[in-house]
């Protein structure tokens, strides 16, 4: 197993600045703001890293707070699970602050593990080393280093230390090569971290009922019948105009990049409260990004018969527009209806990546003409000639035939309501694309217009001459 480094420390002391500068990565949210991180986050650590080798994780946690109640005992948990999953511990402190009663607190609570604890004093740019590290050894942990992570200050020196003095295995690939990456999305409080939760039977990912719990996008692997996948766990997305502080912005735009990042995303949505304004935003950032998508009904256990008769109405009507997507009706916390969901994962994802002949496509698109002729255009008939595949995931099928930017946009669901039903892309957008050939006539008509011209201007100067 390659060597795990977990980051602990103090809110705001820098922790997810180095993990940033460790993975060589933005996946970890920085800003002056404490309590930023809630949840494990997992990364590569790349820094110090040669030959293309990806040899140690690194996990960024929640800060430790010696007083907490509520969502804070559940972000010190997490913060003690990472402990406890790491070979080492950079024990994080402020170099501007100096030893606080909470470091203190801290460090005493860090005895009691048996990793390699390393205390680490940053932001210390601009100071001197050893004199601003000399108060933190009264912690009783050992050595300390000085470094800023966020100037990149000694920080290779420090890994580089923490590599020599734990010899690794040289790990081949990154984790989750060759895996479905899936993204869980919703607003607020719908039940994305329970429902992960669920399927990893550890509670990995904070649940907690208020909305807003996560702030970043965590990626956690899970496996299942021989399958694993890499769930993706995005901050809830509300409204405009309820994104009011700054964080909540900055988590807003990472679900989106997760989306478009992903091979199929997982819309969750309240079942309790239907189909929002907000959740058909989501459903069209989804659809608006080309991935195969899967939408789970939430919190459907305990509802009244005649309350899910409203709501599949409500679906039915709402999302006709997509009937090819698969919609589950699941309950996270209990677990019914999740095993069925995945089934769809795969499928979709599958065929998202399908390879379609191109005589097959072309004969289908040659079905399609002879039950419904392309329009009339200034009297002359578009024609259509030949498809094939253009991509994968989504599926685009690029057709060609003259005058085809002149296609109704009628047609063109026609066209590909066709395709989706020949050839059962289930779960899937799909893209047709159009291409007309250049007319070669074009330059030739250019030319004798220019002849013309010349002509006529010839002919008026041999008549003003001769007048």
């Amino acid at each position: 197993m390659p060597l795990t480094i977990a980051l602990v420390g103090r809110p705001n002391v820098g922790k997810s600045t180095l993990f940033n500068r460790l993975t060589k990565t933005r996946d970890a949210l920085v800003a002056d703001s404490p309590g930023l991180t809630r949840d494990r986050q997992y990364g590569i650590g790349r820094l110090g890293v040669t030959d293309g080798f990806e040899p140690y994780f690194v996990i960024d946690s929640g800060g430790l707070i010696s007083e907490s109640s509520g969502i804070e005992t559940l972000m010190e948990q997490q913060a003690l699970m990472a402990v406890e999953e790491a070979d080492v511990v950079f024990f994080l402190l402020d170099a501007r602050e100096g030893l606080t009663v909470e470091d203190e607190k801290i460090a005493a609570r860090l005895r009691r593990f048996a990793n390699k604890v390393y205390l680490i004093v940053n932001k210390a740019e601009g100071l001197e080393p050893n004199s601003t590290i000399s108060e933190f050894y009264s912690l009783g942990l050992g050595e300390a280093y000085a470094i800023s992570a966020a100037h990149n200050q000694r920080v290779q020196a420090l890994i580089d230390k923490v590599l020599t003095d734990y010899p690794l295995a040289e790990l081949a690939k990154a984790p989750g090569q060759n895996h479905i990456r899936a993204a869980v999305i919703g607003r607020p409080n719908v039940g994305k971290s329970t429902l992960i939760n669920r399927l990893l039977g550890e509670e990995r990912l904070l649940a907690f009922d208020m909305p807003g719990t996560t702030r970043d996008s965590i990626e956690v692997e899970f496996t299942t019948d021989d399958k694993t996948y890499i769930l993706v766990d995005t901050a809830g997305i509300r409204r405009r105009g309820k994104v009011q502080e700054t964080v909540e912005k900055f988590s807003v735009i990472k679900a989106m990049q997760t989306v478009n990042k992903s091979q199929v995303v997982i819309l969750v949505i309240d079942s309790r409260e239907g189909f929002t304004d907000q959740d058909a935003g989501l459903l069209s950032m989804a659809l608006d990004a080309g991935r195969p998508l899967v939408i789970a009904m939430n919190k459907w256990d305990g509802m009244e018969p005649y309350q899910k008769e409203l709501i599949k109405t409500e679906l039915d009507r709402r999302l006709h527009f997509i009937d090819y997507v698969p919609i589950h009706f699941i309950s996270a916390l209990h677990g019914s209806g999740i095993r069925d969901m995945f089934e769809s994962v795969d499928k979709v994802y599958d065929i998202s990546l399908n390879k379609i002949p191109t005589a097959s496509l072309t004969k289908a698109l040659e079905h399609a003409i002879r039950n419904h002729q392309p329009p009339l255009v200034h009297g002359h008939r578009i024609k259509l000639r030949y498809a094939h595949q253009g991509g994968q995931n989504p599926p685009v099928i690029v057709i060609h035939g003259n005058q085809t930017a002149k296609l109704p946009a009628s047609y063109k669901r026609y066209l590909e309501n066709f395709f989706r039903k020949e050839f059962e892309l289930f779960g899937t957008p799909l893209k047709l694309e159009f291409k007309s050939p250049a007319n070669p006539y074009q330059d030739k008509k250019n030319k004798l217009s220019k002849r013309q011209i010349m002509k006529k201007k010839r002919l008026k100067k041999f008549i003003r001459k001769n007048s």
